[in-house]
């Protein structure tokens, strides 16, 4: 279960219909011969991947999560946050790693920074004189 205080990116949950139709579509094939259960595999696969596959943030970390497995960043070692030529967020780390963090895009990049409990840059906290 997320904190409250944890920002959640995912996929487009239409993914997972489209993976739940390609189950039920992949079903004759399966059935018609016993070799051929294993195409099932796919969809499941994909569909646990939409399910799953995101990026949360709070103000110790980033989780980055896959179809297995998951990869914690703490915050000191993002050294920047930016986006790539196809518009995807990428966290630039300390040991010169570019990691592409998944389901966040570019636009989605402030609320990310919001989630590390620090002021954005340009907004009124920052101003001077305040």
């Amino acid at each position: 279960m997320s904190k409250p205080d944890t920002v959640r990116f995912r996929y487009n949950q239409a993914i997972l219909v489209a993976a739940i139709i390609a189950f039920v579509g992949a079903l004759p094939l399966a059935n018609a011969r016993a070799y051929l259960l294993p195409v099932l595999l796919v969809p499941l696969a994909v569909a646990v991947w939409a399910w799953r596959a995101g990026t949360d943030a709070d103000a110790r970390e980033l989780r980055l999560r896959a179809l297995v497995g998951q990869r914690r960043i703490g915050w000191e070692q993002v050294l920047e946050l930016a986006t790539d030529q196809r518009g995807r967020a990428v966290a630039r780390l300390d040991d010169g790693q570019q990691v592409t963090l998944p389901a966040v895009r570019g636009a989605d990049l402030p609320r990310l920074v919001a989630a590390t409990g620090q002021p954005l840059p340009g907004t009124p906290a920052d101003a001077p004189g305040q």
